[in-house]
Parts: structure tokens; sequence; C-alpha cells
């Protein structure tokens, strides 16, 4: 037996059904994004390392991005993330491009993870931002179009929560407990509350230099789920997302604050109900980026969502279910190799009249043709032998019925338009 070359860990082949999975999902978020006038645009697949490594955090630049020198020496990475991309690009055309700015992706990017359940190294990812509007208006709208992307899919409230919080709330809260000085740090700490055992998680603060009192303050903190009270800016947010009708997803959540360095104000991730998977998508308000890579200040508003956490939680409630990885809709049956030309025609004329159709490439038993039409999900058949071409007819099969009839030429796309 034959070697086979394996794929590069971590990395994922789309066989036809997963294609059909996959273009399902660009459809809908393209859908959701253009209902609230997003543009749709992409960025550089390569990036130098420079862009990443001043505000996308230590983590993401040392140890998660594919980074190797170019030929120039110069250190080039395969995308681990779009923000800084969209940054760098609207600051290079910020006196010209209007305001605000509604900027939606779908595209491929790398980490170096170790490939388990809903991660792999390779991943497609949606990105939305709104730019140009600082107000908690916006953060909201950035989450409705996230809720409208789940409620195209199928996936209501009682599915799928959007929780929130606020970092200048938290910021607030840290110094009231003398964390000050280490904010970076404890909000990296609070970040892996949920991902780590609970005694890790203490002595991982206590390793911080959180005292015994401010780690008990912090743990009421992040217990608190009416918290959110206490900030004028979540209030304008709550308020705005129930006015957009999205209230039933949202969630108040304390120990939602993104591990990203450059989120300046709301942030928020969607879960799945029963807490299966991993975060569904992530984002916040991140108003220093542009700034920041040689732009004039401009406050943003975004949010990243991969293909591999939404998939399968689409699947796990059955909201995937029937998508067909075939386009075709008719097939074309050749009865024998004399007519193989007269086939061909009638499926062109089957094209012509906007029909998806396939022709079979060879005059075996009219059977085997018909079991390929069931595997390919066709929902005709069509048959012309010498009969039918003599009288100007072809015989229709419609495969979910099991029925067939005669039909003249001329009115065969129609037929098959109106059933």
């Amino acid at each position: 037996m034959k070697n086979k070359v394996p794929t590069v860990k971590g990395t994922r082949e789309f066989y036809p059904e997963q294609m059909a999975l996959r273009n399902w999902l660009y459809a809908n978020m393209r859908s959701s994004a253009q209902t609230f006038g997003y543009q749709e645009w992409d960025g550089p697949f390569l990036e130098t390392l420079d862009l990443y490594a001043a505000k996308s955090g230590e983590e993401l630049v040392k140890e998660q991005a594919f980074v190797f020198n170019d030929r120039g020496g110069d250190q080039i990475t395969l995308r681990p993330e779009l923000t800084p991309s969209l940054a760098r690009m609207v600051a290079a055309r910020q006196g010209l491009l209007p305001r605000p700015i509604r900027w939606w992706s779908f595209g491929p990017f790398w980490r170096y993870e170790r490939p388990q359940k809903g991660r792999s190294r390779e991943f497609f990812q949606w990105n939305v931002d709104l730019l140009g509007v600082d107000s908690p208006a916006a953060d909201a709208e950035l989450a409705a179009v996230s809720a409208t992307f789940f409620a195209n899919v199928g996936l209501g409230p009682d599915e799928v929560r959007i929780q929130f919080n606020n970092r200048r709330l938290m910021d607030a809260e840290l110094a009231a407990l003398g964390l000050t000085e280490r904010k970076r740090e404890v909000f990296r700490l609070i970040d892996r509350r949920d991902k780590m055992p609970a005694e890790a998680w203490d002595t991982y603060a206590t390793d911080l230099g959180v005292t015994t009192d401010q780690l008990v303050g912090l743990k009421a903190l992040l217990a608190d789920t009416e918290l959110w009270r206490k900030s004028e800016e979540c209030q304008a947010f709550v308020s705005a997302a129930t006015a957009l009708g999205i209230a039933p997803y949202l969630e108040y959540d304390p120990t939602v604050i993104r591990g990203l360095d450059y989120y300046t104000g709301t942030v928020f991730e969607a879960r799945d109900r029963e807490g299966e998977f991993r975060a569904i998508l992530g984002g916040g308000r991140y108003d220093n980026l542009v700034g920041d890579v040689g732009g004039d200040r401009l406050p943003g508003v975004g949010f990243a969502m991969g293909d591999v956490v939404i998939g399968l939680v689409a699947q796990k409630y059955g909201k995937a279910a029937g998508l067909r990885a075939s386009p075709t809709q008719v097939l074309v049956t050749v009865f024998k190799p004399d007519l193989l030309d007269e086939t061909l025609k009638l499926a062109a004329e089957l094209r012509a009249a906007g029909l998806k159709t396939e022709w079979y490439p060879e005059a075996i038993k009219l059977d085997k043709q018909l079991k390929y039409a069931d595997a390919v999900g066709a929902r005709f058949a069509v048959i012309v032998g010498p009969d039918e071409l003599a009288n100007g007819v072809v015989m229709l099969k419609d495969l979910g019925t099991r029925t067939q009839r005669a039909v003249p030429r001329a009115e065969l796309a129609a037929a098959i338009a109106n059933a």
C-alpha cells in the first residue's frame, strides 16, 4: 500500500460537503453585514511582524504567529488577525474615506496553536468594523450585526448568548482594589478565569502579586452580574441594544475582558448557552488603534468570528442540516452512444434557460445514471430515447416523487422551473 502524503498539521481540507457549510456561513455573514450597510473589503494575507508587535499582544506575536524571514531579511507573518491591517489601510486614506466607515471581510488566517476541537491553525474569519463613531450605540450596532447573523442561521437566544463588559468600568473597579499598577496582568488573569481550574487560577493570581484581600475583592467583582449598572456607558449600550431588538441575546458577564491589548471600552463575546464550545466570536472598542499605525486618532469598534466554532455550533443545533454539496438541478441521461450529441444539445438548452444541469458521460444502464442523480441530489432526470426524439418530447423524471411524464421539448425548462 502506498504511503499517503499527509496534510500540514492544523490545516483543513474542504471536500464539497465542507465547502457547502463554509459557503452557507459566508452567505449569511454577507447578508447580515450588508443589511446594516457594511461594505466588503480585504487585506494582504502576508504582513510584516511589526504591524502586530505594538498592539496585538505578546502571546499572539511571540507564540501564535507563523513568522519567517523573507529573502530581504524582513520578518513576515501569515496574518493571525485583521484589525491591524484595517487600521493601517484606513490610516493610509483617512482623509478620503467618508465617515462613518462600515467594513466587513471574510478570509483565511493562521495561528500556530495546538489543534483541538473548535481550534485549528488555519481558519476562516468574519470581521466586521465600524470606525468614526464614538458612542455606545455604535457598540450596540456591532452586537446587533452578530445577533442578526445568529437569527439568520436559526440560532436563537435560547441557544446563543452575547456576553458584554466594559474595560473602563473594570479599570475603575480594579483601581478601587488597588490593582491599577498590575492592570494589564490582571486583565489577562480575568480573561483566563473560565479557562483554568479554580486552584490554579488562585495560584496564578498570587504569582502576579495579588494579595489575599485583593483576590477576595476580585472574586466578588467577577461574581457581580449587576455591576454594569454602575457604568453610564454600559447602560447606554444596553438601551441601544434593546432599541435594536437584540436584548434577548444580551447577558452581562464581568469575566469577559478580551485578551488583546487594544480594547479600550465595550467588549463582548458570544457563546453557546450550554457552554460546550469556546467563544463563537469576540470584539469590542479599540479607539487608539488607527493612531498607533500612523493615522489620526479614530474611534472604532469591531468583532471577529472564526468559521470553526460557529460551524460546530450550527451543526450541534441542527441549523446546517440539508445543505447540498452539489448545485445540480437536472441530470440529462445518455440513452445510447449515438444520442450523445443530442444529450449535449439538450443540456445546453437547459443551462441557457438558467437551470443547473449535468449530463452523464457514458451510455451505461439507465438505473446507474439515475442512482448518480440521486447521489448528487438532483431533483430531475431527463431521458431522450429514439422514440422521444422522433416525437419532439423528452421523458421528465421527478426523483423526489418517483414519477415521470412526457414533456414537449420546447416546454421542458418551464416544466422544471414550475415544478
